[in-house]
Parts: C-alpha cells; structure tokens; sequence
C-alpha cells in the first residue's frame, strides 16, 4: 500500500466536505495553472492557447482524482499512470524534469490552500485538516515520482532511437548512398553535416572509449568484421586527431567531403590489409597506390622485370635491388652504392649488365614502368 493510500484511509471527509471540494475544483485548478505560469518560466508560453486548455483539463482530472482519493474512492495508481505519460511528454516537448517538479511544488502548494479553505469552510475538524494535508503532499510525491519515471524512460528512449538512427546514418555512408538519401537519414537522426569526415579505424573493444575523447559529433559502428570499429569524425584537425588517438591501435583515412567518407574508410581498409602498423594513410601513400589493384601490378611486374628471368635468381636479385636504388636516386652512383653498402665500381658493374638487359633504360616510358614495377620491396 503506498503511502498516500494510508493517509487516505486514515482521513475521515463527510459529504458535505467532498461536494464544497468538487465545487470548488474548477477554480482551484485555474488557479493551480496562473500560478505555474506565473512561477515557472519554463510554462510561461506552454501553456497558452489549446495547449493550455489541455494543460487545465488535466490539472482539474488530477485534482477530481485527488478527491476520489480522499474520499476513499480510488487508488494513488489511477494518477500514476497520467502523471507517468507526463513525464514522457515533458521530454518530447524538450522541458527538463526540474521544471516539472518545480510545477508540481507550486500547484500542492496552491492547491492546498484553496482545498483547505474549502475545508475548513465546510467545517472539517483541525485534526482532520492536518491529515488532508499530509495526504495532499504525499499524493503530489507520488505523482511527482511517477512523472519522473516517465521522463526517464523517455529520455532513455529517445536516445537508444537517436543511436540507431546515428548508426543507420554511418552504415548508408559507408555504402555510398545517394545524397538525396543520406541528407534525409541526418536530418532524421538529428545530426548536421559537417565539411569533411575522416574514417578512423581501431579495434572495436577501443572504440568507444576513443569516441569519447572526440567530437560528440562523430558517427560510431563497433560492428564491422573482424572485431573492427569505425569512427567517423567531423572536420577533423589531422595533427590533433592523430594526438588524441597515440595510445589506440588505430589507422587514420584521409579526410573526404562527409557524402563520400566511404573513400576514406576505403583507404583506411586498405592501409591496415596492406601493413596493420600504418597509422597516418597520408604518409603511405606511394605504397597504397601500387597496392590499390595487385593484379595489375603483379602483371606490370611481370612483364616490365621479363629480361631478369634470363639471369640466375641471386642475380637477379641483386640487379633489382640496384634498379630501385638507382632509379629513387636518379643515377647518382655514390648515392646508390651507400644506399646498397656496396663499392660505387660494383655499382657501375651492375649497371653496365642491367643496360644489356633493358636497352631503352633511358626511355620515359620504360623509366615510369620500371619505377611502378620496382616501387613495393617484397612484391
């Protein structure tokens, strides 16, 4: 039994008392309402117009209640579950719980005033006006507590159906949806669209603890395969960002205008296939290149290195090796041979056999293959 049911039961109103109450309701309610108004800020414009009309049939329902109460008639659950949807369309309307129970302290104490001359009117006995009044601020409590539930589990909620409209938001990024598309998604999940995103990549167990050293913002999937999390952070500072994230495992895309962040996780993707050690795709990018279709540089490899596969395996290991050095170094030989720990005579050598092999070594053309061909050590 709740408390406000208890002090109900000990209450003794006769029905002369009950019926100078219920005649008195309509004012009593009004007065409830101007004194919110007056008193709260929050209400001062809510609760004009039909707004307001509704506001005041409902303060005078919950007062019709109260009385049932007093008069034995009810149960305090009747209230709770209007006050409970109180609380939740206190939230959708954007008001704060405080300004709610703030409305609450002011309508007991009003209410109580015009009740209690009501009361006292009819000739309700001074002991029996102690207990009216216990039950009026017992009864509040309780509607208080149940609107205050309300507005929880509103809260609540709202922001489990704003994270999935987030994420829904990230994922059709991803796919490359159509603009069209995803402007509708951010204006459902309530986020605007920054200038840029940049996809950040880390392991999913670090992704929110990363997300929250960083702007609020910032789209989050802890999702993707391989245990994966994806940040999407919005006109990002590249040099701080990269600060913020020292002690993650984490690869940093490049910014892209935030329609088309795809590419940024795209590259990011690539990075870590190609080395899980990349951090900044920025400062690999001759790598990321040559890897961005291996087919096609397995076959340029192929045909540009032929003349080597009529050499010995050891040599033509060796004359690779020098063809990249020689190429990154621009024929400088001294340059070459430090670069190889050999004898600058070793490299004019090996030079001399790889012209025999590739007699148009001095052709653009052939220059740029050789260049791609050689570019990724290992491949």
């Amino acid at each position: 039994m709740s408390y406000a049911i208890r002090r109900a039961s000990e209450l003794a109103l006769d029905e002369t008392t009950i019926t100078a109450l219920r005649a008195a309701l309509k004012t009593t309610a009004d007065e409830v309402v101007q004194a919110i108004i007056d008193e709260v800020p929050s209400y001062a414009n809510a609760l004009s117009g039909r707004m307001g009309a509704t506001i005041r049939r409902a303060v005078r329902t919950a007062l019709g209640h109260y009385l049932d109460l007093a008069s034995g008639n009810a149960t305090a659950g009747d209230g709770g579950d209007a006050a409970y949807e109180l609380g939740r369309g206190e939230v959708r309307d954007g008001r704060s719980m405080d300004a709610l129970l703030s409305a609450y302290r002011v309508g007991a104490r009003v209410a109580w005033r015009c009740l209690a001359a009501g009361a006292v009117s009819a000739g309700l006995p001074a002991a029996e006006v102690a207990k009216f009044a216990e039950l009026t601020f017992a009864y509040i409590d309780e509607l208080s507590a149940a609107s205050a539930a309300g507005h929880a589990d509103e809260l609540a909620a709202q922001g489990r159906a704003h994270e999935r409209h987030l994420e829904h938001l990230a994922r059709e990024i991803l796919a490359d949806a159509n603009p069209d598309v995803l402007l509708a998604s951010a204006q459902r999940a309530g986020w605007h669209p920054p200038v840029s995103l940049t996809a950040v990549l880390l392991p999913a167990a670090q992704t929110w603890p990363a997300y929250r050293t960083l702007d609020p913002n910032t789209l989050v999937l802890d999702d993707l395969p391989d245990a994966t999390g994806l940040l999407l952070v919005p006109d990002a500072d590249r040099p701080h960002l990269l600060r913020q994230l020292t002690d993650r495992t984490a690869v940093v895309g490049p910014p892209r205008p935030w329609a088309r962040a795809s590419a940024s996780y795209a590259r990011a993707t690539r990075a870590r296939s190609l080395d899980p050690d990349i951090r900044d795709t920025e400062d690999h990018l001759p790598e990321l290149v040559l890897s961005a279709d291996m087919d096609a540089h397995a076959d340029l490899r192929a045909r540009a290195l032929a003349p080597l596969r009529t050499v010995p395996v050891a040599t033509a290991r060796r004359l690779e090796e020098t063809l990249r050095e020689w190429l990154l170094h621009q024929g400088r030989r001294d340059e070459v041979a430090a670069a190889l720990f050999v004898h600058p005579q070793t490299v004019r050598y090996r030079m001399a056999q790889l012209r025999e092999l590739f007699p148009d070594l001095a052709s653009p053309h052939r220059v740029l293959e050789l260049m791609l061909a050689v570019g990724l050590r290992g491949t």
